[in-house]
Protein backbone atom coordinates (compact mmCIF):
# COMPACT_ATOMS: atom_id res chain seq x y z
CA UNK A 1 0.00 0.00 0.00
CA UNK A 2 1.40 3.55 -0.98
CA UNK A 3 2.34 5.18 2.32
CA UNK A 4 -0.01 8.40 3.13
CA UNK A 5 0.83 12.21 2.55
CA UNK A 6 2.94 13.29 4.87
CA UNK A 7 2.18 16.80 6.38
CA UNK A 8 6.04 18.94 6.65
CA UNK A 9 4.34 22.36 6.40
CA UNK A 10 3.74 23.62 9.63
CA UNK A 11 5.33 27.11 9.46
CA UNK A 12 2.44 27.69 6.44
CA UNK A 13 -0.54 26.47 8.33
CA UNK A 14 -1.14 24.00 11.40
CA UNK A 15 -4.38 22.16 11.54
CA UNK A 16 -6.51 23.17 14.82
CA UNK A 17 -5.87 21.33 18.21
CA UNK A 18 -9.17 19.56 18.89
CA UNK A 19 -8.67 21.64 22.34
CA UNK A 20 -9.19 24.38 20.53
CA UNK A 21 -11.98 23.21 18.89
CA UNK A 22 -13.60 22.06 21.96
CA UNK A 23 -13.49 25.46 22.93
CA UNK A 24 -15.09 27.80 19.80
CA UNK A 25 -17.93 25.63 19.36
CA UNK A 26 -20.32 26.79 21.55
CA UNK A 27 -19.23 30.17 20.35
CA UNK A 28 -20.87 29.32 17.09
CA UNK A 29 -24.43 28.53 18.43
CA UNK A 30 -25.47 28.55 21.81
CA UNK A 31 -23.15 31.61 23.20
CA UNK A 32 -23.46 33.76 20.00
CA UNK A 33 -23.89 36.98 21.15
CA UNK A 34 -22.21 40.02 20.64
CA UNK A 35 -19.76 41.24 23.26
CA UNK A 36 -20.47 44.81 22.74
CA UNK A 37 -24.14 43.95 23.33
CA UNK A 38 -24.26 45.04 27.10
CA UNK A 39 -27.56 45.26 28.23
CA UNK A 40 -28.09 41.22 28.10
CA UNK A 41 -26.55 38.14 29.46
CA UNK A 42 -25.90 36.85 25.53
CA UNK A 43 -23.42 39.75 25.62
CA UNK A 44 -22.15 39.21 28.76
CA UNK A 45 -20.94 35.91 28.09
CA UNK A 46 -19.80 36.54 24.96
CA UNK A 47 -17.59 39.56 26.39
CA UNK A 48 -16.23 37.45 29.79
CA UNK A 49 -15.35 35.00 26.59
CA UNK A 50 -13.58 37.48 25.14
CA UNK A 51 -11.60 38.94 27.87
CA UNK A 52 -10.78 35.84 29.44
CA UNK A 53 -8.75 35.06 25.97
CA UNK A 54 -7.71 38.26 26.10
CA UNK A 55 -5.58 37.42 29.56
CA UNK A 56 -4.50 34.06 27.92
CA UNK A 57 -3.13 35.79 24.73
CA UNK A 58 -0.99 38.56 27.05
CA UNK A 59 -0.17 35.92 29.36
CA UNK A 60 2.14 34.06 26.43
CA UNK A 61 4.37 37.12 25.89
CA UNK A 62 4.56 38.19 29.53
CA UNK A 63 2.02 41.46 28.65
CA UNK A 64 -1.23 42.98 30.62
CA UNK A 65 -4.41 42.11 28.89
CA UNK A 66 -5.04 45.96 28.44
CA UNK A 67 -2.06 45.54 25.89
CA UNK A 68 -3.77 43.10 23.56
CA UNK A 69 -6.18 44.42 20.52
CA UNK A 70 -7.67 41.20 18.98
CA UNK A 71 -6.90 41.70 14.63
CA UNK A 72 -7.45 39.43 11.98
CA UNK A 73 -3.87 38.00 12.22
CA UNK A 74 -0.52 39.23 11.91
CA UNK A 75 -0.11 40.75 8.76
CA UNK A 76 -3.02 43.06 9.25
CA UNK A 77 -1.41 43.43 12.89
CA UNK A 78 1.86 44.30 11.44
CA UNK A 79 0.02 46.60 8.98
CA UNK A 80 -1.73 48.37 11.92
CA UNK A 81 1.81 49.25 13.51
CA UNK A 82 3.46 50.46 10.91
CA UNK A 83 0.84 52.73 9.41
CA UNK A 84 -0.45 53.32 12.64
CA UNK A 85 3.05 54.82 14.40
CA UNK A 86 4.06 56.99 11.11
CA UNK A 87 0.77 58.80 11.38
CA UNK A 88 2.03 59.68 15.05
CA UNK A 89 5.74 60.71 14.06
CA UNK A 90 7.11 64.00 14.59
CA UNK A 91 8.37 66.35 12.17
CA UNK A 92 11.95 65.76 12.42
CA UNK A 93 11.08 61.23 12.53
CA UNK A 94 10.68 60.25 9.46
CA UNK A 95 12.70 57.26 8.95
CA UNK A 96 12.11 53.52 9.50
CA UNK A 97 14.61 50.52 10.41
CA UNK A 98 13.96 47.06 9.32
CA UNK A 99 15.72 44.12 9.17
CA UNK A 100 16.15 42.64 5.30
CA UNK A 101 14.53 39.57 5.83
CA UNK A 102 11.07 40.54 7.23
CA UNK A 103 8.12 39.31 6.11
CA UNK A 104 6.05 41.04 3.02
CA UNK A 105 3.70 42.34 5.13
CA UNK A 106 6.39 44.75 6.88
CA UNK A 107 8.84 45.31 4.18
CA UNK A 108 5.66 46.33 1.95
CA UNK A 109 3.81 48.17 4.34
CA UNK A 110 7.41 50.22 5.28
CA UNK A 111 8.38 50.65 1.65
CA UNK A 112 5.13 52.10 0.71
CA UNK A 113 6.02 54.97 3.32
CA UNK A 114 8.73 56.27 0.97
CA UNK A 115 5.97 57.94 -1.20
CA UNK A 116 5.40 60.09 1.41
CA UNK A 117 8.83 61.38 2.09
CA UNK A 118 9.73 58.58 4.50
CA UNK A 119 13.66 57.02 4.16
CA UNK A 120 13.42 52.98 4.61
CA UNK A 121 16.45 51.91 5.96
CA UNK A 122 17.54 47.75 5.44
CA UNK A 123 19.25 46.31 8.48
CA UNK A 124 21.83 43.83 7.11
CA UNK A 125 21.94 40.12 8.45
CA UNK A 126 25.13 38.12 9.04
CA UNK A 127 25.38 34.83 6.92
CA UNK A 128 23.84 33.03 9.95
CA UNK A 129 20.72 34.47 9.27
CA UNK A 130 21.23 36.90 12.80
CA UNK A 131 20.71 40.65 12.64
CA UNK A 132 24.09 42.57 12.14
CA UNK A 133 24.17 44.25 15.54
CA UNK A 134 26.58 46.55 15.36
CA UNK A 135 25.36 47.99 11.51
CA UNK A 136 21.62 48.01 13.26
CA UNK A 137 22.97 50.47 16.22
CA UNK A 138 24.73 52.75 13.24
CA UNK A 139 21.39 53.02 11.69
CA UNK A 140 19.21 53.74 14.52
CA UNK A 141 19.64 57.48 14.91
CA UNK A 142 16.89 60.12 16.60
CA UNK A 143 15.59 60.58 13.42
CA UNK A 144 14.30 56.64 13.81
CA UNK A 145 11.13 56.50 14.46
CA UNK A 146 10.36 52.62 14.24
CA UNK A 147 12.44 49.58 14.24
CA UNK A 148 11.10 46.28 13.00
CA UNK A 149 12.93 42.86 14.06
CA UNK A 150 10.84 39.81 13.64
CA UNK A 151 11.18 37.28 16.24
CA UNK A 152 12.03 33.91 14.19
CA UNK A 153 11.86 34.11 10.54
CA UNK A 154 9.39 32.38 8.60
CA UNK A 155 11.70 30.73 6.04
CA UNK A 156 14.87 29.78 7.91
CA UNK A 157 13.33 29.38 11.28
CA UNK A 158 16.61 31.84 12.82
CA UNK A 159 15.99 33.46 16.03
CA UNK A 160 16.71 36.95 16.21
CA UNK A 161 18.46 38.37 19.69
CA UNK A 162 15.57 40.59 20.57
CA UNK A 163 16.92 41.38 24.04
CA UNK A 164 20.14 43.21 22.59
CA UNK A 165 17.58 44.73 19.95
CA UNK A 166 14.95 46.32 21.86
CA UNK A 167 17.42 48.57 24.30
CA UNK A 168 18.71 49.98 21.03
CA UNK A 169 15.76 50.94 18.99
CA UNK A 170 14.40 52.39 22.96
CA UNK A 171 17.77 54.33 23.24
CA UNK A 172 16.93 56.15 20.27
CA UNK A 173 13.52 57.02 21.21
CA UNK A 174 12.17 54.48 18.73
CA UNK A 175 9.03 51.99 19.08
CA UNK A 176 10.62 48.42 18.43
CA UNK A 177 8.13 46.04 16.18
CA UNK A 178 8.53 42.35 16.43
CA UNK A 179 6.56 40.22 14.11
CA UNK A 180 6.21 36.99 16.14
CA UNK A 181 3.73 35.09 14.07
CA UNK A 182 6.27 32.29 13.96
CA UNK A 183 7.89 32.29 17.45
CA UNK A 184 4.93 32.83 19.22
CA UNK A 185 4.14 29.56 21.33
CA UNK A 186 7.20 27.79 19.93
CA UNK A 187 10.02 29.69 22.03
CA UNK A 188 9.09 32.09 25.44
CA UNK A 189 8.72 35.76 24.44
CA UNK A 190 8.54 38.46 27.58
CA UNK A 191 8.10 42.44 25.83
CA UNK A 192 8.94 43.42 29.06
CA UNK A 193 12.35 41.97 29.12
CA UNK A 194 12.86 42.33 25.60
CA UNK A 195 11.53 46.24 25.51
CA UNK A 196 8.82 45.38 22.54
CA UNK A 197 6.83 48.20 21.86
CA UNK A 198 4.71 46.25 19.42
CA UNK A 199 4.41 42.73 18.77
CA UNK A 200 2.23 41.12 16.14
CA UNK A 201 0.90 36.79 16.67
CA UNK A 202 -1.81 34.76 14.87
CA UNK A 203 -3.83 32.00 15.32
CA UNK A 204 -3.45 29.46 12.33
CA UNK A 205 0.41 29.51 13.31
CA UNK A 206 0.04 27.76 16.78
CA UNK A 207 -3.12 25.24 15.99
CA UNK A 208 -5.59 27.99 16.14
CA UNK A 209 -7.80 29.25 13.52
CA UNK A 210 -7.38 31.53 10.97
CA UNK A 211 -8.37 34.70 10.20
CA UNK A 212 -8.00 35.52 14.01
CA UNK A 213 -4.67 37.05 15.59
CA UNK A 214 -3.55 39.80 17.89
CA UNK A 215 -1.05 42.75 18.34
CA UNK A 216 0.32 43.86 21.40
CA UNK A 217 0.72 47.35 21.96
CA UNK A 218 2.93 48.56 25.20
CA UNK A 219 1.28 51.18 27.45
CA UNK A 220 1.70 54.38 27.04
CA UNK A 221 2.56 53.53 22.87
CA UNK A 222 0.67 55.83 20.79
CA UNK A 223 -0.55 54.61 17.33
CA UNK A 224 -3.42 55.84 14.86
CA UNK A 225 -6.29 53.28 13.59
CA UNK A 226 -6.29 51.67 10.56
CA UNK A 227 -9.98 50.88 10.78
CA UNK A 228 -12.63 52.68 12.13
CA UNK A 229 -16.58 52.76 12.11
CA UNK A 230 -17.73 51.08 15.43
CA UNK A 231 -15.05 52.25 18.32
CA UNK A 232 -14.55 48.46 19.55
CA UNK A 233 -11.15 47.17 20.46
CA UNK A 234 -10.67 50.97 22.15
CA UNK A 235 -10.73 52.48 19.03
CA UNK A 236 -7.87 50.58 17.54
CA UNK A 237 -9.98 48.17 15.39
CA UNK A 238 -13.30 48.60 14.94
CA UNK A 239 -15.25 45.59 14.08
CA UNK A 240 -17.83 42.89 15.52
CA UNK A 241 -15.56 40.73 17.25
CA UNK A 242 -14.74 37.55 15.79
CA UNK A 243 -15.85 35.99 19.31
CA UNK A 244 -15.56 32.02 18.47
CA UNK A 245 -11.82 33.05 16.55
CA UNK A 246 -10.84 35.22 19.70
CA UNK A 247 -11.52 32.23 22.07
CA UNK A 248 -9.76 29.58 19.61
CA UNK A 249 -6.40 32.07 19.71
CA UNK A 250 -7.25 32.35 23.64
CA UNK A 251 -7.16 28.80 23.90
CA UNK A 252 -4.45 27.98 21.52
CA UNK A 253 -1.76 29.95 23.52
CA UNK A 254 -3.43 28.85 27.09
CA UNK A 255 -2.17 24.99 25.34
CA UNK A 256 1.01 26.52 24.08
CA UNK A 257 2.37 28.04 27.02
CA UNK A 258 1.33 25.18 29.04
CA UNK A 259 2.98 22.55 27.26
CA UNK A 260 5.72 25.07 25.12
CA UNK A 261 9.20 23.83 26.79
CA UNK A 262 7.92 19.46 26.17
CA UNK A 263 6.82 20.19 22.81
CA UNK A 264 10.17 21.95 21.87
CA UNK A 265 12.37 19.57 22.99
CA UNK A 266 10.12 16.41 20.86
CA UNK A 267 10.41 18.80 18.01
CA UNK A 268 14.06 19.32 17.96
CA UNK A 269 14.69 16.01 18.32
CA UNK A 270 13.03 15.58 14.97
CA UNK A 271 14.04 18.02 13.45
CA UNK A 272 18.07 16.64 14.62
CA UNK A 273 16.84 13.21 13.11
CA UNK A 274 15.82 14.24 9.65
CA UNK A 275 18.69 16.60 9.46
CA UNK A 276 21.07 13.70 10.65
CA UNK A 277 19.13 11.26 8.09
CA UNK A 278 19.73 13.55 5.22
CA UNK A 279 23.06 13.63 5.90
CA UNK A 280 23.75 10.18 6.30
CA UNK A 281 22.11 9.34 2.65
CA UNK A 282 23.53 12.14 0.64
CA UNK A 283 25.68 14.58 0.57
CA UNK A 284 25.41 18.28 -0.14
CA UNK A 285 22.98 18.76 2.29
CA UNK A 286 23.42 22.25 3.68
CA UNK A 287 21.56 24.13 6.54
CA UNK A 288 20.86 27.81 5.56
CA UNK A 289 20.86 29.70 8.60
CA UNK A 290 22.10 29.19 11.71
CA UNK A 291 21.19 25.74 13.18
CA UNK A 292 22.02 26.61 16.99
CA UNK A 293 19.21 29.88 16.99
CA UNK A 294 16.88 28.18 15.36
CA UNK A 295 13.29 27.12 15.88
CA UNK A 296 12.88 23.98 16.85
CA UNK A 297 10.60 22.99 14.20
CA UNK A 298 12.57 24.37 12.04
CA UNK A 299 14.80 23.08 9.17
CA UNK A 300 15.86 24.68 5.83
CA UNK A 301 18.33 23.18 3.18
CA UNK A 302 19.20 22.90 0.55
CA UNK A 303 20.40 20.09 -1.66
CA UNK A 304 23.09 21.26 -4.08
CA UNK A 305 23.25 19.71 -7.65
CA UNK A 306 19.35 19.21 -7.86
CA UNK A 307 17.02 20.93 -10.18
CA UNK A 308 14.73 22.93 -7.39
CA UNK A 309 11.10 22.12 -9.54
CA UNK A 310 12.57 18.40 -10.17
CA UNK A 311 12.84 17.81 -6.69
CA UNK A 312 9.29 19.26 -5.67
CA UNK A 313 8.00 17.14 -8.56
CA UNK A 314 9.38 14.01 -7.22
CA UNK A 315 8.55 14.43 -4.06
CA UNK A 316 4.84 15.12 -4.21
CA UNK A 317 3.21 13.33 -1.87
CA UNK A 318 5.40 15.17 1.69
CA UNK A 319 4.02 18.88 1.66
CA UNK A 320 7.09 20.94 2.27
CA UNK A 321 7.74 24.69 1.42
CA UNK A 322 9.45 25.29 -1.83
CA UNK A 323 8.50 29.74 -1.38
CA UNK A 324 11.99 29.93 0.61
CA UNK A 325 14.03 29.41 -2.17
CA UNK A 326 11.67 31.40 -5.47
CA UNK A 327 8.49 33.54 -4.44
CA UNK A 328 5.18 32.29 -4.96
CA UNK A 329 4.46 33.11 -8.74
CA UNK A 330 7.44 34.96 -9.52
CA UNK A 331 11.34 33.44 -11.12
CA UNK A 332 13.35 36.06 -8.56
CA UNK A 333 15.30 34.06 -5.63
CA UNK A 334 13.83 34.73 -1.87
CA UNK A 335 14.99 37.27 -0.38
CA UNK A 336 15.89 35.97 2.74
CA UNK A 337 18.34 33.55 1.15
CA UNK A 338 19.31 36.54 -1.01
CA UNK A 339 19.93 38.37 1.84
CA UNK A 340 22.47 35.64 3.47
CA UNK A 341 23.65 33.89 0.66
CA UNK A 342 23.63 36.87 -2.28
CA UNK A 343 21.42 37.23 -5.09
CA UNK A 344 23.20 34.99 -7.39
CA UNK A 345 24.00 31.94 -4.80
CA UNK A 346 20.63 31.04 -4.06
CA UNK A 347 20.92 27.51 -5.14
CA UNK A 348 17.57 25.81 -6.86
CA UNK A 349 16.43 23.26 -4.10
CA UNK A 350 15.99 24.87 -1.57
CA UNK A 351 13.48 23.35 0.76
CA UNK A 352 11.60 24.34 4.22
CA UNK A 353 10.60 21.56 6.47
CA UNK A 354 7.70 22.82 9.21
CA UNK A 355 7.77 19.81 12.05
CA UNK A 356 4.33 20.17 14.32
CA UNK A 357 2.77 18.88 17.24
CA UNK A 358 1.22 15.61 15.27
CA UNK A 359 4.53 15.06 13.21
CA UNK A 360 5.62 11.09 14.63
CA UNK A 361 9.09 10.08 13.85
CA UNK A 362 7.57 7.60 11.28
CA UNK A 363 6.74 10.53 9.18
CA UNK A 364 10.24 11.91 9.36
CA UNK A 365 11.99 8.89 8.78
CA UNK A 366 9.60 8.55 5.37
CA UNK A 367 10.94 11.93 4.45
CA UNK A 368 14.37 10.95 4.93
CA UNK A 369 13.91 7.53 3.02
CA UNK A 370 12.10 9.44 0.02
CA UNK A 371 14.38 12.53 -0.53
CA UNK A 372 17.28 10.82 -0.68
CA UNK A 373 15.93 8.69 -3.34
CA UNK A 374 14.70 11.10 -4.99
CA UNK A 375 17.62 13.73 -4.67
CA UNK A 376 19.84 10.81 -5.85
CA UNK A 377 18.24 10.06 -8.63
CA UNK A 378 17.97 13.50 -10.00
CA UNK A 379 21.80 14.07 -9.48
CA UNK A 380 22.45 10.78 -11.16
CA UNK A 381 20.69 12.04 -14.12
CA UNK A 382 22.42 15.37 -14.35
CA UNK A 383 25.51 15.59 -16.15
CA UNK A 384 27.63 17.98 -13.92
CA UNK A 385 26.53 16.79 -10.22
CA UNK A 386 27.86 18.94 -7.58
CA UNK A 387 29.37 17.78 -3.95
CA UNK A 388 29.44 20.26 -1.32
CA UNK A 389 29.39 19.50 2.45
CA UNK A 390 30.08 22.32 4.31
CA UNK A 391 28.13 25.78 4.43
CA UNK A 392 31.12 27.26 3.87
CA UNK A 393 31.58 25.69 0.63
CA UNK A 394 28.84 26.31 -0.04
CA UNK A 395 28.81 29.95 -0.23
CA UNK A 396 31.90 30.03 -2.18
CA UNK A 397 30.51 27.45 -4.87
Amino acid sequence: MPHPPVYLDYHSTTPVDPRVMEAMLPFFTEVFGNPASANHPWGWRAQEAVERARRDVAALIGASAREIVFTSGATESNNLSIAGVASRAEAGRRQVVVSAIEHKSVLERAHGLQAQGWRVTMAPVAADGIVDLDALRRLVTPETTLVAVMAANNEIGVIQPLEAIGPIARAAGALFLVDAAQAAGKVPIDVGRMQVDLLSLTGHKMYGPKGCGALYIRKGASIDPLIVGGGQERGLRSGTLNVPGIVGLGRACAVAAAEMAAEGARLAALRDRLLAGLRARLDGVVVNGSLASRLPNNLHVSFLGVDGASLLIGIGDIAVSSGSACQTASETPSHVLSAILGEDRVPSASIRFGLGRFTTAEEVDYAVEKFAAVVSHLRGASPTPVVVTSYEDHRRA
